[in-house]
């Protein structure tokens, strides 16, 4: 278990809807959640007179996820400004800003940032970029890559907490089998002729590429429809043949009923779908079986 971070989110409006400022103790850095609705109520924020990155982030209504772009400027207000105004980027419903308090972003900064965040976007492929051009490297000093590279590691820490993840990393992504194992039991699930294989990693649940599942759903099936349609349509879900999709790469679900709903193509209780493979147990009796034993631990040291 890593140290702790502490991170302090100021809601400028009090509303949890409204505008955000985002910061981290000890990062010079700040990041500005900036609702597209209230932008003209933001004119006077300093935050946003400031040398730095944007994020413009909205659905994607042809396939159910979000769209980003991503842009640097010298003024940020004034390109959001810009952007609120051009009709070829309508989509956007929400911007995050990064910028630095102490007015040491330059130019050169922001644009190897933007260049590294563009990568890492595509690197991810959560959402859909919408970025024509991708933003050649920019040269920077030695020095200045590593206090660059430090400031991403903080933009990657906080943006998750603000609600965005495009830029977290796929869970099983440089994991081999033995570090898999190491992290979950290899969990199974083989209904309706299906034939599925999960890992837990990281609190995200992840059925295994070369699973099955069911393709003709039962009329009842009610729950986790859209999410299914939406594997498919991106293509991560294929025909394996008239009975059967396939998974064609490691994909991440929220929680083990989503995933045992898009295996099964059907309403399940995931928490019971789920067994360790070669055993009875379910993946409840599994976790339960870890509370047990951090109880026992806990007791031990008091």
């Amino acid at each position: 278990m890593g140290l702790g971070k502490t991170i302090r989110i100021y809601l400028t409006d009090g509303s949890p809807n409204g505008p955000m400022v985002a910061e981290i103790i000890n990062w010079t850095g700040q990041a500005v959640v900036v609702p597209r609705a209230q932008l003209h109520e933001l004119t006077k924020r300093e935050e946003l007179q400031r040398t730095g990155i944007y994020i413009l982030v909205g659905p994607d209504t042809k396939g159910g996820r979000e769209q980003v772009y991503v842009g640097e400027a010298d003024e940020i207000f004034t390109r959001l400004k810009e952007h609120d105004r051009d009709e070829k980027k309508d989509f956007w419903t929400r911007a995050i800003t990064l910028t630095s308090k102490d007015q040491n972003l330059t130019k050169a900064h922001a644009r190897y940032l933007e260049n590294r965040i563009v990568r890492l976007v595509l690197d991810a492929d959560r959402v859909v970029m919408t970025n024509g051009n991708s933003p050649g490297e920019k040269k920077l000093p030695e020095p200045d890559i590593a206090d660059m590279e430090y400031f991403l590691d903080q933009v990657r820490l906080i943006l998750p907490v603000l609600g965005f993840d495009f830029l977290r990393p796929p869970a099983t992504r440089d994991l081999s089998p033995a570090a898999l194992m190491d992290r979950s039991p290899r969990l199974v699930m083989t209904e309706v002729g299906a034939s599925a294989f999960a890992f837990e990693i990281d609190g995200r649940f992840v059925v295994l590429k070369g699973s099955t599942a069911r393709r003709q759903g039962v009329p009842a099936w009610d729950s986790y429809i859209t999410l299914r349609d939406s594997l498919v349509q991106q293509e991560k879900l294929i025909p394996k043949d008239d009975k059967l999709f396939q998974f064609v790469e490691d994909v991440e679900f929220n929680s083990p009923s989503a995933a045992a709903a898009v295996v099964a193509a059907g309403n399940r209780n995931g928490r019971t779908s789920w067994r360790i493979e070669n055993t009875d147990q379910s993946y409840a009796d599994w976790k339960e079986s870890q509370v047990a034993a951090a109880e026992k631990i806990a007791s031990l040291g008091t």
